[in-house]
């Protein structure tokens, strides 16, 4: 399976954004608002970087800062990792697994298309499985087409 596929998949596929001198807490309101774990960061119609509830986490919280007068590009993630649109679902498990990362910017002849999120990508797993389970039990029963 491709990024592509999944992305097709997607009930609700919009890019949520802000830009890097929104506040910390602008793009907090804005991801509660669109029950979100993360937001893209972009700056004249370029990917600046992502901040996500990971960034809020450990770098407001747990420093102390206050989230309504720091900006996120002091705490978002800059060197963003992204995916295309035609690799495997294989290779995004295992940036995610190897760079423990949950959100994925999905890239297309470098143009931001998308984004995955690990839970994307658990469940185009487990409806892929399903659908080679069902083949087989057609199989083993005779019912194969």
């Amino acid at each position: 399976m491709k990024i592509r596929q999944i992305l097709q998949g997607k009930k609700i596929n919009a890019l949520f954004s802000v830009t890097s001198s929104t506040t910390v807490y602008d793009a907090l309101v804005e991801m509660a608002d669109k029950n979100i774990g993360a937001v893209l960061v972009i700056d004249e119609g370029k990917l600046s970087g992502i901040f996500s509830e990971r960034d809020y986490a450990r770098k407001i919280v747990l420093k102390g800062r206050h989230s309504d007068d720091t900006p996120v590009s002091d705490v978002m993630t800059a060197n963003v990792i992204t995916v295309e649109m035609e690799d495997k679902l294989e290779m995004a498990m295992q940036i995610m697994s190897e760079k423990h990362i949950r959100h994925l910017p999905v890239m297309e002849n470098a143009i931001l298309v998308g984004i995955i999120s690990i839970n994307d990508v658990v469940s185009s797993i487990i409806q892929e499985q399903k659908s080679q389970i069902a083949s087989l039990q057609g199989y083993i029963s005779g019912n194969y087409a």
